[in-house]
C-alpha cells in the first residue's frame, strides 16, 4: 500500500509524463524519450535521487545553461570496426548518445572480446546502472565510469578537485537479473545531498566539510564547502582514476573543467563517459558456461549466509512497482506535473 503522501502511477504513464515534461522544455522527441526511459526506470527501482527528481535538475539545466546544452543535438557515432567506439553527444544530454552507441559497442565486443565506448561532450544527469544493465542484456560484462563537477575534496584536503565520480559494474546472469553495482566514490551521491537539503535533514557523519574545512552534516554548509570521498585515501584514489579514465584518457574534461564550463549556472555537469564491455566467451577461452557456474557459486556463497547482493533491493522495488505502480511522493509528483 502507498503512503497517504505518495502517488502510485503505472510505469508507462510515468514515462509518458516524463516525455511531456521534457518535450515541454524544448527537447526533441528522441532526446525526451531516451531521457524519460532512464528517469522512469530510476523511480521504478526506488532510486529517489535518480528518479523523477532529476526532471527538476534537467529543467534547471535547460533554463540556466544559457544555450550550453543543445536540446536538438544529434549524436555522431564513430565506429570503424575496431574495439573503440566514439560518440560525440554534441553538448546534448547523454542518454540518446549512449543508446546510439550501444549497438556498436556490443558488436565491437563480440568481434574483439572487449570494447570501449567513449561518449564525449555530454550532459550526464543519471545513474550509471542503466548503462551497464543495457550492456548485460546482451550477455556481456560491463564497467562504466564518469566524472561530474568538482564537488569532492581529496583525502587530506578541503578544496574540491574531484566529482562524485561514480563507478558501475554489471555481470550477466542467464535467466535472472544481472549482478550490478553502481556507487559514487564520494561518501554520498550529489543527488542525495540535494534531497537532504530539500528536506532540511542532516547528512551522515563524514559526508563533507564546510568552507573552512570543518566536518559538517549541514547539507547547505557542505554544498558551500566540499563533499568527501568514501573510505578516505582509497575512495580518493578511485576518484582520481575516474578523472583520468573518463576524462583525460577519452579526450574530455575533468570535473574541475566541467565546473569551470558551468560558470556558476548550477547546471548538470558536462563531460565524458567511458563504458567498457567484455565478452565472456572470448575472454574465458571458449565455452563460458562453466565459468558462469563458478560466478553463481560465489553469489550463492554470499546470499546463503544472509548477505545481500548489490541491486537486490532495487530489483525488489522494480518488481513491486511493476505490480502495484511506481511510487512518487505527492509533493514531487505535483511539482513535475506542473512542469508538464
Amino acid at each position: 500500500m502507498a503512503h497517504t503522501d505518495d502517488v502510485l502511477i503505472p510505469l508507462a504513464e510515468l514515462q509518458a509524463l516524463c516525455v511531456r515534461v521534457l518535450e515541454g522544455l524544448g527537447l526533441t522527441p528522441p532526446h525526451a524519450q531516451a531521457m524519460a526511459r532512464v528517469i522512469a526506470a530510476g523511480q521504478r527501482d526506488a532510486c529517489a535521487s535518480h528518479g523523477v527528481y532529476r526532471l527538476l535538475s534537467c529543467a534547471h539545466t535547460v533554463r540556466a545553461s544559457q544555450g550550453r546544452v543543445r536540446l536538438d543535438a544529434e549524436p555522431v557515432v564513430h565506429a570503424t570496426g575496431g574495439p573503440v567506439v566514439r560518440v560525440d553527444a554534441g553538448f546534448g544530454f547523454s542518454p540518446l548518445a549512449f543508446e546510439r552507441g550501444l549497438p556498436h559497442l556490443v558488436a565491437a565486443a563480440r568481434t574483439h572480446g572487449l570494447a570501449a565506448l567513449a561518449v564525449n561532450h555530454c550532459f550526464h544527469f543519471s545513474a550509471l546502472w542503466p548503462e551497464v544493465e543495457a550492456v548485460t542484456e546482451h550477455g556481456l560484462a560491463a564497467l562504466a565510469l564518469t566524472p561530474s563537477h568538482a564537488w569532492v575534496a581529496p583525502a587530506g584536503g578541503r578544496a574540491p578537485v574531484f566529482g562524485t565520480n561514480p563507478i558501475a559494474f554489471g555481470w550477466p546472469r542467464p535467466g535472472r537479473e544481472p549482478f550490478v553495482f553502481d556507487f559514487a566514490t564520494s561518501a554520498i551521491a550529489r543527488g542525495d545531498l540535494e534531497l537532504h537539503r530539500r528536506a532540511a535533514t542532516p547528512l551522515p557523519e563524514g559526508a563533507g566539510v564546510d568552507a573552512q574545512g570543518n566536518p559538517s552534516t549541514d547539507p547547505v554548509a557542505v554544498a558551500q564547502g566540499a563533499m568527501l570521498a568514501f573510505g578516505g585515501h582509497k575512495g580518493s584514489a578511485l576518484s582520481a582514476m575516474v578523472e583520468l579514465m573518463a576524462g583525460a584518457l577519452i579526450g574530455d574534461w575533468t570535473s574541475r573543467e566541467s565546473l569551470d564550463f558551468d560558470a556558476g549556472a548550477g547546471a548538470t555537469p558536462c563531460h565524458g563517459e567511458l563504458v567498457l564491455a567484455f565478452d565472456l566467451a572470448r575472454l574465458s577461452g571458449g565455452d563460458p558456461a562453466p565459468h558462469q557456474a563458478r560466478a553463481e557459486t560465489m553469489f550463492d556463497a554470499i546470499t546463503s549466509q544472509g548477505a545481500r547482493l548489490p541491486s537486490q533491493r532495487r530489483y525488489a522495488a522494480r518488481e513491486r512497482s511493476l505490480r502495484e505502480g511506481v511510487r512518487v511522493p505527492r509533493a514531487l509528483f505535483d511539482e513535475i506535473s506542473a512542469l508538464a
